[in-house]
């Protein structure tokens, strides 16, 4: 049984990079429809299509390597009955924590795509924004670097 309650804590560590990496699959997917659609736009009005479009639809993509990272710190850190429940409560939060921040990220980068290929102006305002979305999982992951886990 004691096998089986420190394994728990190791399921932390696998959630926290597989629940960032949906996040972060949802929102490429929402970004990536969404340029693909002002490709569509420029394509049907003879304009070039912005390739910094790429930019938006792979922003979400940093979170899982955020999952990653964390991830990586939880498996080097033995497993106790002590710290198996903080393991497991901070994987699945934190890794949801960082999903979110991933796939309002792609929101934003599917606005940002839309506004960026009807008007060809803002995309560093665009990109400020994304960076502020992003800083969520940035904080989620330092924060959960210092626990002691």
């Amino acid at each position: 049984m004691d096998n089986l309650i420190l394994h728990l804590g190791d399921l932390g560590a696998i959630a926290v990079m597989a629940i960032a990496a949906i996040g972060s699959a949802a929102g490429t997917g929402a970004a990536g429809m969404a340029a693909i659609g002002a490709w569509k736009k420029c394509y049907a009005q003879n304009k070039p299509a912005p390739f910094i479009l790429v930019g938006f639809a792979g922003a979400p993509l940093t979170q899982t390597i955020y999952g990653f990272i964390l991830m990586q710190k939880m498996l080097a850190t033995p497993v106790s009955v002590e710290n198996m429940m903080l393991r497991l409560a901070a994987g699945i939060v934190g890794g949801l924590a960082i999903a979110m921040s991933a796939y309002l990220q792609g929101k934003g980068a599917a606005a940002a795509s839309d506004a960026f290929g009807e008007t060809g102006k803002g995309v560093a305002n665009y990109f400020i924004v994304l960076g502020i979305t992003e800083t969520v999982a940035l904080f989620v992951m330092v924060f959960l670097l210092v626990v002691k886990m």
